[in-house]
């Protein structure tokens, strides 16, 4: 197992995410508890210490089931990583209550890292208002009391979001959780985020490497492209190389599913193999093409919005519609525009078309607006 130092600590560069346990038919509340065990089992006698979870993981039950298999080890043989909800805002005002319940479920005294769970557009207000909710104070309180070792957080929202998480609190924040992945290195900013963190000088921890699995296979071109430059190397192998060629990476959670996927994500952490320049480049040709197929090619020239007599952002609105029509769903996109005022939104587009007449991209915008409703019913 290949390690990354953090402070004064050495973690397994694989971590062993909570978010796809093995269930019972198929239902994500029913934790297969037994073949979580044993996946843990095989985890710790290959060298993963760090194990990632969080209060909403499979329907609350992660932390339950986690906290089962952890019991076994003893508690300085592993990292424990959870994380406060703020994705749902009902959750806002009970930060004690939730956290004394999170070492509760989990049968530990402490957390070695703790994180504000996905800051976005929908909940960076809520988060900042320390007077009205004290999450930041109260956390930062667990920390002094040793219950937090290290406190982080993990973002989903759009770079200005981070930038103002981070402005408020980012001298406090030991380290980030992003979705980074070779495809979202230009496709979700994710190489600005990571250039945000490192002007804050902090270390990135990474979730989605696969993209949900997206990753794990590719078309058959590509496939065979990527493997004339390494024969040997299997297709999600390549995801966490890109992975270990960045050098602000520390921890990567893999969300698996199976022993057969644990074992095959270890024996790729193995070995520190990072990309040549041309790999990189390679990899990263193949991941603009697979967008191009799909996403608007919007440039975010605002030509568009000042010719809106509706006001909307269209820039914004299309690649949140990129993202939704790339992922084929997901929660992004309907989570950013929980944040957009209603006559704001996709559905407040009158049709008009002045935008598409001042597009240099010839963008139906208008066709995209009803398709993006649609969608989101």
């Amino acid at each position: 197992m290949i390690y990354r130092t953090f402070q004064d600590l050495q973690l397994s560069s694989l971590g062993m995410g909570a978010m796809r346990l093995p269930t019972i038919d198929g239902d994500d509340a029913r934790i297969d508890v037994e073949k979580t065990k044993a996946m843990v089992a095989y985890a710790m006698e290959h060298g993963i210490n760090y194990y990632d979870t969080a209060w909403g993981y499979h329907d609350g039950n992660s932390e339950l089931v986690m906290g089962e298999a952890l019991k076994a080890y003893p508690r300085d043989s592993f990292y424990l990583a959870t994380k406060f909800p703020g994705y749902d805002l009902a959750n806002m005002p009970k930060v004690k209550e939730i956290f004394e319940k999170q070492l509760e479920k989990l049968g530990v005294d402490y957390f070695d890292f703790y994180l504000f769970h996905n800051v976005c557009e929908m909940n960076i207000d809520a988060y900042l208002d320390d007077e009205k909710y004290g999450i930041y104070s109260y956390l930062m309180e667990q920390k002094t009391n040793g219950r937090i070792k290290h406190l982080g957080f993990s973002a989903h929202g759009n770079i200005d979001t981070m930038k103002r998480f981070l402005e408020k609190y980012g001298k406090d924040m030991e380290f980030c959780q992003i979705q980074l992945n070779y495809l979202d290195y230009h496709f979700q900013e994710a190489q600005e985020k990571i250039e945000l963190l490192q002007s804050y000088d902090i270390p990135v921890w990474v979730m989605e490497p696969l993209r949900g699995g997206r990753l794990a296979k590719l078309d058959e071109g590509s496939e065979k492209t990527l493997k004339a430059l390494r024969p040997k190397e299997t297709i999600p192998a390549w995801a966490f190389r890109f992975l270990q060629s960045l050098s602000q990476v520390v921890v990567t959670l893999s969300g698996m599913s199976n022993m057969e996927q644990l074992q095959q994500n270890i024996a790729t952490f193995e070995q520190d193999q990072p990309l040549t320049d041309k790999e990189m480049q390679t990899l990263l040709g193949l991941a603009d093409e697979m967008v191009k197929k799909i996403a608007l090619p919007c440039t975010a020239c605002h030509y568009c919005t000042s010719h809106c007599p509706m006001g909307l952002d269209i820039p914004t609105l299309v690649s949140l519609y990129n993202e939704h029509a790339f992922t084929g769903g997901g929660f992004i996109a309907p989570m950013a525009l929980s944040a957009i005022p209603e006559d704001k939104q996709p559905s407040a587009c009158i049709g008009c078309r002045q935008c598409e007449m001042v597009c240099p991209q010839q963008i139906k915008v208008s066709e995209m607006m009803k398709d993006f409703v649609a969608r989101m019913q």
